[in-house]
């Protein structure tokens, strides 16, 4: 299988530069979420809102193929002076099959290694 450089977009095509990520794990329930973090969005630079209906999905595209998740949110931040310019969103969905999980995770690795970023554990209290 060719290698394939992964992107995530929420219109097809239109590649967006994730910033964070966040993954998430109830400890009652084992529900796992996932929060990405977009510090700017192409398809509000670009319109695209404007141009292309946006099917309430998001696409992460890999060597593997085509991941589409629903999110079950998506919230704007807002910033600047009069507090009305877009300075990123968080998306949020839910992974609740194992090997969803696990699809999404290969997925990461790879969008990670393509993008210089890295993991980091997250510090808890002693």
């Amino acid at each position: 299988m060719a290698t394939l450089t992964p992107t995530i977009e929420f219109f097809e095509g239109l590649a967006e530069d994730l910033s964070n990520v966040s993954l998430r794990r109830n400890q009652k329930t084992g529900q796992r979420t996932v929060v990405m973090t977009f510090k700017t969005l192409q398809a509000i630079e670009k319109f695209q809102s404007f141009t292309q209906k946006f099917n309430g999905h998001l696409r992460l595209t890999d060597e593997e193929g085509i991941i589409t998740v629903e999110p079950s949110s998506v919230k704007f931040i807002f910033g600047g002076d009069d507090g009305d310019d877009i300075r990123g969103a968080q998306c949020t969905f839910e992974l609740v099959e194992a090997d969803h999980w696990d699809r999404f995770m290969r997925f990461m690795d790879r969008y990670a290694a393509a993008n210089g970023m890295g993991y980091q554990e997250k510090e808890t209290a002693p």
